[in-house]
């Protein structure tokens, strides 16, 4: 995955939270996130996000973002975001908080 777009936002960048002594950083990830060819990556908080830009309007609970993923050999993938409060379990993970 080496980057994508939102129409919602003036970027989207693949980011990478890494945690030292208690202090989280983020930072952007160069040259995209390796997916091997019949894998799945994973994006989850304290790990690779997504990381909207320069939003265009606030984004509330329930709104619904469109996107598009780019990778290298796969091309585009249209994708949609729904934002969800902070701290939510999402359908799926098992409990994970996102």
């Amino acid at each position: 995955m080496v980057g994508g777009s939102s129409p919602q936002a003036k970027g989207l960048e693949i980011h990478e939270t890494t945690i030292s002594d208690g202090v989280a950083r983020m930072r952007p990830v160069t040259g995209g996130l390796a997916i091997q060819p019949g894998k799945t990556g994973t994006l989850a908080p304290n790990s690779y996000h997504v990381m909207f830009v320069g939003l265009k309007k606030p984004v509330n609970k329930g709104d619904k973002i469109k996107a598009t993923l780019e990778f290298e050999k796969a091309g585009k993938v249209e994708i949609e975001f729904e934002a969800v409060a902070v701290g939510a379990t999402m359908p799926g993970m098992s409990g994970m908080k996102m």
